[in-house]
């Protein structure tokens, strides 16, 4: 398989692995909106991790795959690209992208799904896509712009530059920057913290943040009203309640 789910401790990671650069061609494209899907479904899955191995998250799309493609084979293909990362971005449970060495073009935009990205020291990331001709095809221009800011966004659009982990880290693009050797570790543990806790309102959270940017103020406060009144109908949140007022804060253990 060049992309498969691993479950273990309401920890679901998803594995890039096709080697020697996990090219993000059609085939994997496919795997991983049928992944998604999967960890969207599985009750055992509460959180999920994008993992491209120790050495390369994904170095972008499949090139000489692209190559044979004209216009009308594009037009029909581009929906299911953007579907693919779409259906990542959209898994309604915390995800986080661990990125090792390059994630370049369709790599940058897959880690550009995540809620949360950690990068290994040697990280790469870019979106290389003008020098090829081209413009960003699976939500970089959108995703990025949103992440970081238009300008910042444009900047790495338009000059196709690629840049190291401190400098994404300064940009917004990651969220945290560490060792090599210790991106998964750490992927795992933010994950597996989070697997434990409210699912529901985890997925609340995550849905009101998503949408309420997508929208303007008020449609979000709607949004996160109805959201916030609805887990009220939750044992998660009568179980967290009384937990605090009985134990205090941060000693609830959520079913």
């Amino acid at each position: 398989m060049t992309v498969s789910l691993e479950v273990s401790e309401g920890v679901g990671t998803i594995r890039l692995d096709r080697p020697p650069m996990n090219a993000l061609d059609i085939a994997v494209q496919d795997r991983l909106r049928e992944l998604a899907g999967e960890a969207t479904r599985r009750d055992d899955v509460r959180a999920v991790i994008l993992y491209g191995g120790e050495r390369v998250f994904a170095a972008g799309a499949d090139i000489k795959e692209m190559q044979n493609m004209d216009h009308t084979a594009m037009v029909l293909r581009s929906r299911g690209l953007q579907e693919a990362f779409t259906a990542v971005a959209r898994i309604p449970k915390p995800v986080v992208a661990a990125v090792t060495g390059y994630a370049l073009g369709g790599g940058c935009e897959l880690a550009l799904c995540a809620d949360y990205r950690i990068a290994a020291e040697n990280a790469k990331l870019g979106q290389p896509e003008i020098l090829l001709g081209l413009i960003p095809g699976a939500g970089g221009t959108q995703r990025l712009s949103r992440l970081i800011g238009p300008s910042r966004a444009k900047d790495l659009i338009f000059t196709g530059r690629m840049v190291k982990a401190e400098e994404a880290l300064s940009l917004g693009l990651v969220d945290r920057v560490v060792p090599a050797a210790e991106v998964y570790e750490q992927a795992l543990a933010w994950a597996g913290r989070l697997a434990k806790g409210p699912a529901l309102a985890l997925r609340a959270a995550k849905e009101s943040v998503d949408a309420g940017l997508e929208t303007d103020i008020e449609t979000g406060l709607a949004i996160e009203r109805n959201w916030f009144a609805g887990l009220f109908a939750t044992e998660d949140r009568e179980r967290g309640m009384r937990s605090f007022v009985e134990e205090g804060p941060g000693k609830a253990k959520f079913s």
